[in-house]
């Protein structure tokens, strides 16, 4: 049975940065909660999936996540340089990057493998006081780590974000230049590809765009949306009902292998 139940709280932010949110193009992200892995739906997908087309085989046809259902549903920048770095070679270089962008340093517990504690990240989010532009653009910083790591490209652990993105919010007026979205979409297809070995039992978590999308294409499946069409439209979905209906209709996804 594949394993994806990490459990991330949404995060919050200070409204009062609301436009330096809207000038790196994730001020729609911001506004998206976390959806909660559902595992008998999630399994049912990765069942599906087909690593040599990219796309999920379901008993009514092919099917695959697009570039516009990414844009639709995280509101999310696709066009600009690709989301690509180079890997940081050590924990040194890891503290010269987070003192020259954060002004502190993690200390080696506050990381874990090639990521950064969401939990480090939180805290100084949390202590930094919005007196100037500098600590504006420290917070909005952290607050995209965060994003990356709860929503957008979150990893197995789910407690971590990857150090390679850090690089990319150096330069904070270019941040919403890169194609984000292609990256998103990226991520999500190979995390299924992956999974979809036989000798794999997690994913990397959480799948707030897989869920959302699988809601929008398969509406019977979907929670109770007391919310209008909106955008990003994993909006929707902020305050809904959910159901347990999703065991008595993944019948709909008859499993078609050759």
């Amino acid at each position: 049975m594949l394993m994806c139940d990490h459990s991330v709280p949404p995060d919050r932010y200070d409204d009062r940065v609301d436009e330096h949110l809207r000038f790196t193009d994730f001020y729609h992200a911001s506004k998206i909660g976390i959806a909660q892995c559902q595992k008998a739906l999630v399994n049912t997908l990765v069942e599906k999936w087909h690593p040599d087309t990219h796309t999920f085989h379901l008993s009514i046809g092919e099917c695959a996540v697009t570039l516009e259902d990414v844009a639709m549903i995280l509101g999310l920048p696709t066009d600009g340089p690709l989301v690509t770095r180079m890997t940081m070679s050590s924990f040194e270089v890891l503290e010269a990057e987070c003192l020259h962008q954060f002004g502190v340093a993690p200390r080696n517990s506050d990381c874990r493998g090639n990521g950064i504690k969401l939990t480090w990240l939180w805290d100084l989010k949390e202590q930094l006081q919005l007196t100037d532009e500098n600590s504006i653009q420290r917070y909005v910083k952290c607050h995209i780590m965060l994003l990356i790591g709860t929503i957008l490209s979150g990893e197995k652990s789910g407690a971590s974000v990857h150090w390679k993105f850090l690089p990319l919010l150096r330069d904070f007026g270019s941040i919403g230049q890169y194609s984000w979205r292609s990256a998103c979409h990226a991520h999500l297809y190979r995390a299924l590809c992956r999974v979809s070995h036989f000798d794999c039992k997690e994913i990397d978590d959480p799948l707030t765009l897989l869920l959302i999308w699988v809601w929008i294409r398969l509406p019977n499946l979907a929670p109770v949306s007391r919310e209008p069409h909106s955008f990003p439209l994993a909006n929707r979905w902020h305050n809904s009902e959910r159901g347990d209906r999703h065991l008595d209709i993944l019948h709909l996804l008859t499993l078609r292998r050759p």
